[in-house]
């Protein structure tokens, strides 16, 4: 009698895997966010080393005391940028975690262009402290419409104090120059108010936003502490940012007047500041540059007052906001 060989065991079935859950998605999103700028400095200083390198050169070769005025000058761009924060928001935000925000979106805004880096972590920040989303946008276009204003004032003041500074042959762009950047200006609304009267639920999103803007602006205009926040710390920014420039020219002995100096940034940043690079690399400093040489300066020295004022304000502090950058991650504040 033969025996009939068993049948083998079925394999085991796999089961099927899992899904990675919400909280390892988000410990993973915030790892890799705080290891990110880690990886943006090291890209950033092996790009830019030999400029960075120059620049500091020249400012160990400087003068100490006009230098330390450039370093105070530095630091008082981000409480100034803190205090225009605050004024356009209802709420009261922490001091010191509002600063270090914008220490940090200092840093990102330097990354990417348009100061998107900069609104995007402001945006965060104040998402975190638990204001809506609507007024935390709103807050954002309010102090990105106050700034402008803001330095045009203060532009059109020192004039007004010193007329002699407009006195520069050839400063002023020519009819070639103006037509085109008319032309793009008023294409680019054309296409804005066309695709909002063709696309309803854009056009219900932007006059909704728009409401909860103007609502908001209102209330903070009610509010003296506010009004005094932003429009102070508004027309506070450029002149701080124009003392880091005279600053570093007057430590590298740039034959130029403060008043001079001053006026030449101001007005470079307000012609060609819109212009999309990160932190306004680029396009500022070749205005600036053109600016200073208008009023005497050898291209030398504006150029190198131009590094060494770049160096301050964005490579020296870029390993530091950055670092803030990721702590805030890290401590779940962004």
């Amino acid at each position: 009698m033969s025996l009939l060989p068993l049948p083998a065991p079925a394999a085991p079935v796999p089961a099927p895997a899992a899904a990675p859950s919400p909280a390892r998605l988000a410990r993973a999103a915030r790892i890799t966010l705080t290891v990110l700028p880690l990886l943006l400095i090291g890209g950033w200083l092996l790009a830019d080393r030999r400029s960075l390198y120059d620049g500091t050169a020249r400012l160990a070769a400087a003068h100490p005391g006009w230098l330390l005025s450039a370093i105070v000058f530095t630091c008082l761009t981000w409480v100034a940028s803190a205090v225009v924060r605050q004024g356009a928001i209802p709420e009261r935000m922490p001091p010191l975690l509002l600063l270090a925000s914008q220490f940090a979106a200092g840093a990102a805004n330097h990354v990417l262009p348009a100061s998107i880096g900069a609104h995007a972590v402001t945006l965060r920040f104040l998402r975190g402290q638990g204001v809506p989303l609507p007024r935390a946008a709103a807050s954002l276009a309010l102090y990105s419409v106050v700034k402008p204003i803001a330095k045009v004032f203060v532009l059109l003041a020192l004039v007004l104090a010193a007329p002699e500074l407009l006195r520069l042959d050839g400063l002023l762009p020519d009819t070639g120059t103006l037509l085109p950047a008319t032309a793009v200006a008023v294409t680019a609304l054309t296409a804005l108010l066309l695709l909002l009267s063709l696309v309803r639920p854009l056009r219900h999103g932007c006059l909704g936003f728009l409401r909860t803007a103007l609502t908001d602006a209102r209330l903070l205009h009610t509010r003296p502490s506010r009004v005094l926040a932003l429009w102070g710390g508004a027309v506070a920014t450029p002149l701080v940012q124009a003392g880091v420039v005279a600053s570093v020219g007057s430590a590298l002995g740039l034959p130029l007047s403060w008043a001079q100096m001053v006026f030449a940034f101001l007005a470079a940043s307000t012609a060609v500041g819109a212009v999309p690079a990160p932190g306004g690399i680029g396009p500022v400093d070749a205005a600036l540059v053109f600016t200073m040489a208008a009023y005497g300066a050898s291209l030398g020295q504006a150029t190198a007052t131009v590094i060494g004022y770049r160096v301050l304000t964005v490579w020296l502090p870029l390993v530091p906001g950055l670092l803030a950058l990721s702590a805030l991650v890290h401590r779940k504040l962004l």
